[in-house]
């Protein structure tokens, strides 16, 4: 009666899990962009994340970034980086995110360096130094596509998370009721 038992529960859980794995999954349909840090400071590298896409590459292109960031991952979160702008003025600025034919419209806050809860330092180079203001096109060779590929979101999406759960429970259905008829009657 235990492996009935045991079954019966793992059922309840691979319900209990799928259940709650749905609504995360209809909310991020309607996609989200977000950057971090979420304030940042002329000069600063940002990374932005974007959910909701459907497709496996994205760009996202404001006149406050240095250059466009270009964004990959697994279909239905994308990550890139880029850098504000060193010479950019505080304040708000647009940014279109462009992935699998949509263009999702939002807005990056630039905040003055050393501001409200910003550490003091400088991000900007000691004066009378070269610096690059704009991507440099230094090669890479064969080696420039790995550096695009984003490794972070390489994981199982949430289909197929909530697919393996239900597997694992039907599973655990079947070894609970071949041990219940090999125990046979007693």
């Amino acid at each position: 009666m235990g492996s009935l038992r045991l079954t019966v529960c793992t059922g309840l859980l691979a319900a209990a899990v799928s259940a709650a794995v749905a609504p995360a999954a209809l909310a991020a349909d309607g996609g989200s962009v977000s950057v971090t840090p979420a304030s940042p400071a002329p000069g600063d590298d940002i990374t932005l994340r974007v959910s909701g896409c459907t497709g496996e590459q994205g760009t996202a292109v404001s006149s406050a970034f240095v250059a466009d960031a270009r964004l990959t991952g697994a279909r239905g979160s994308l990550t890139g980086e880029t850098r504000v702008r060193s010479a950019l003025t505080p304040g708000s600025y647009t940014v279109k995110v462009s992935c699998a034919g949509s263009v999702r419209t939002g807005t990056i806050t630039v905040t003055e360096a050393g501001g409200a809860g910003r550490p003091e330092e400088s991000l900007e180079p000691p004066a009378g130094t070269a610096s690059p203001i704009a991507p440099v096109p230094a090669g890479g060779g064969g080696a420039a596509h790995f550096a695009t590929v984003a490794t972070s979101g390489s994981g199982p999406d949430t289909v197929q998370a909530v697919t393996g759960l239900a597997l694992a429970g039907i599973a655990a259905v079947a070894v609970g009721l071949r041990a219940r008829r090999s125990s046979g009657p007693r």
